[in-house]
C-alpha cells in the first residue's frame, strides 16, 4: 500500500524507544522516555496560499525529525504504525 500526504501533511515513523541501558540493564515500559525523534516516511506537496502559490514542504523523505511531544494522527499501514503531522507543526530537523 502506498500513502500520499495531501497538502502540508508528513507522514513519519517514530524511532524505537531504548530498552536497554548502556550497561546493559533492561528498562521497564514506564521509564522508557517518550520519542521525539522519527523518520520522514512520505510527504505531501505543499500547502496552497490565497493566490494559489505552492508552498513546498521543508522536510524531504529520508530525513530525520524532531516532533513535538503530543499531536500528530496514528496511521496503521501494512501492521506498522506512522504518525501524519503539518508541515509546521515539526519542530526541527536533524543534520549531519
Amino acid at each position: 500500500i502506498k500513502f500520499l500526504p495531501l497538502f502540508d501533511r508528513v507522514l513519519v515513523e517514530r524511532l524505537m524507544a531504548e530498552t536497554v541501558t548502556k550497561g546493559g540493564i533492561m528498562l521497564p515500559e514506564k521509564s522508557q522516555g517518550k520519542v521525539l525523534q522519527a523518520t520522514v516516511v512520505a510527504v505531501g506537496p505543499g500547502a496552497v496560499n490565497q493566490v494559489r502559490n505552492v508552498t513546498p514542504v521543508s522536510v524531504k523523505v529520508g530525513e530525520k525529525v524532531l516532533l513535538p511531544e503530543y499531536g500528530g494522527t496514528k496511521v496503521t499501514l501494512e501492521d506498522k504504525e506512522y504518525f501524519l503531522f503539518r508541515d509546521g507543526d515539526i519542530l526541527g530537523k536533524y543534520v549531519e
